[in-house]
């Protein structure tokens, strides 16, 4: 274990400079822990080194003819003599900072509040991290984090443009800011950021399905369908990406063409996905895929969840065949007495805004 303090110079040595000390603590024995360039390698206890000669009771060696050693040596018995007596209470309070007002542990107990809750204090503890290294990508990173977790995506992109104007190769900025841009409806923004994203990690390029349906959103069907293809060869038993890559088929070319190009899926075991399938081939119709969805004995939980993936994509096969009324009426129920709280109930959400942006969820009554 590695100990941090700093020693803080009185008032009346105004041009003394604090001097931080580190200690590695173990077992039996305190010993100053710093860069050789600070710490000679000339202290150990494994013998004299070259030019040395052995003194003192423990065989601490100490080299001839160098002043800095002599400075050194001298600085490490102080350091020892300083730790013990913080040990034993013996110095004024306020001659030792310790380390607990540091980046890093601000930062890891702003993480174990948010972990256990306290939501208020881990983001008073990460702004205080900030603070103290107000340059450094990684606390405004964390906040952004938190952020996403509470669901405030204006705030979180506000945070993920410090990430990415302190470090614009940080490649997780660029996709979380994103995704949050897209929580916005921010659909222009949300592909400019997933894009750099690819090109800074174009081995993800095939896996990034939000930049597809992003793609759809922004009405380039052609690129969506290619996107969704793409994943197809690194997700092959995805329902939804067969879906989506319907939607955009249709969208560029026409229904029919969409369902002979659809997809084949014969391993999603989610409820009620493979009936959602099968109503895009044009086998099962709508009220198959509800009762799939509402199938007995199930928790609350998972009721609405099922409920919530068979309204949205009854929602976007209406949309696909033209049904304004009830592409409306099912999305407005995913979006609303359904919502999922994860990435496809944010696309719900912004579907119905972006699609009829007087729409409140909240006002739909379920049938």
């Amino acid at each position: 274990m590695i100990l941090t303090y700093q020693v803080v110079p009185r008032k009346r040595f105004p041009r003394a400079k604090a001097l931080t000390i580190k200690f590695r603590y173990m077992v039996g024995r305190v010993t100053p822990c710093a860069p050789a360039s600070v710490w000679s390698p000339a202290f150990t206890r494994s013998g004299p080194p070259e030019g040395g000669t052995p003194n003192g009771a423990h065989g601490v060696t100490r080299p001839t003819g160098s002043v800095a050693t002599y400075r050194n040596l001298f600085v490490a018995g102080l350091a020892q003599r300083l730790f013990i007596f913080a040990a034993l209470g013996l110095l004024p309070h306020g001659v030792f900072a310790a380390e607990q007002n540091g980046f890093a542990e601000l930062e890891r107990q702003a993480k174990q509040a948010f972990v256990t809750g306290k939501t208020n204090e881990a983001f008073a503890l990460v702004t205080r991290a900030i603070s103290v290294e107000p340059q450094n990508p990684l606390g405004y990173f964390i906040r952004a984090r938190f952020h996403e977790d509470k669901h405030e995506p204006a705030k979180a992109v506000a945070d993920y443009d410090q990430v990415i104007l302190l470090d614009p190769k940080q490649p997780d900025a660029w996709q979380n800011r994103g995704s949050e841009h897209f929580k916005l409806g921010h659909i222009k923004e949300s592909l400019a950021d997933f894009d750099r994203f690819i090109e800074l990690v174009p081995q993800q390029a095939p896996y990034h399905w939000q930049r597809g349906i992003s793609l759809y959103y922004a009405g380039r069907f052609e690129d969506g369908r290619k996107q969704f293809e793409s994943h197809q060869t690194v997700n092959s038993n995805d329902v939804e990406n067969a879906i989506w890559h319907f939607l955009c088929a249709a969208r560029a070319g026409g229904l029919e063409k969409a369902r002979a190009a659809l997809i084949p899926i014969k391993g999603d075991a989610r409820v009620p996905m493979m009936e959602v399938h099968a109503l895009f081939a044009g086998k099962l119709g709508p009220e198959d895929v509800l009762k799939a969805a509402r199938a007995e004995n199930l928790s609350v939980l998972r009721f609405n969840r099922q409920l919530f993936y068979a309204h949205l994509y009854l929602g976007l096969y209406f949309e696909a065949k033209g049904d304004d009324k009830q592409a409306r009426e099912h999305i407005s129920k995913a979006a609303g007495q359904y919502q999922t709280g994860d990435y496809m109930g944010d696309v719900a959400r912004v579907h119905l805004q972006l699609r009829w942006p007087k729409e409140n969820p909240a006002d739909k009554e379920a049938r």
